[in-house]
C-alpha cells in the first residue's frame, strides 16, 4: 500500500514526539545518530531495528562504525516523510533503549 506524503505541520508534530531525530538538510528525511557501548550492542540494536523494518516493509538508510550507528529515514516512492518513517524511528528508539542505558 503506498503511503502519502505528509504535510509540514504533520512532520512537526510527529518530531515532537520524537527524542533526538531531526530533519535532514534537504528535507525530505529524519536522521538520528545512535551511540552505545560496544559493536555488539550496535549490532544487536541493528538486528532489532531490521526485525521492525522487515516487519513495516520499510528500510532505513543506515551507517555503521563500531559504536555508532547512524540512520536516516524517508521514503522514496512517496519523495519525502511518511507515518512509516516515524513509526520506524519509534521502533528503532525503543530497540535502542535498553542498550543506550549505563
Amino acid at each position: 500500500m503506498k503511503q502519502e506524503k505528509l504535510g509540514e505541520e504533520a512532520i512537526g508534530e510527529a518530531l515532537v514526539g520524537l527524542d533526538g531525530w531531526t530533519r535532514s538538510g534537504d528535507g525530505v528525511a529524519i536522521e538520528k545518530s545512535y551511540r552505545f557501548k560496544s559493536f555488539r550492542e550496535a549490532f544487536g540494536f541493528m538486528t532489532e531495528a531490521a526485525l521492525a523494518a522487515e516487519k513495516f516493509n520499510h528500510h532505513p538508510e543506515w551507517f555503521n562504525v563500531y559504536n555508532r550507528v547512524d540512520v536516516r529515514l524517508t521514503n522514496h516512492d512517496a519523495g519525502g516523510l511518511t507515518e512509516l518513517d516515524f513509526k520506524l524511528a519509534a521502533a528503532m528508539d525503543k530497540a535502542a533503549a535498553l542498550r543506550t542505558k549505563s
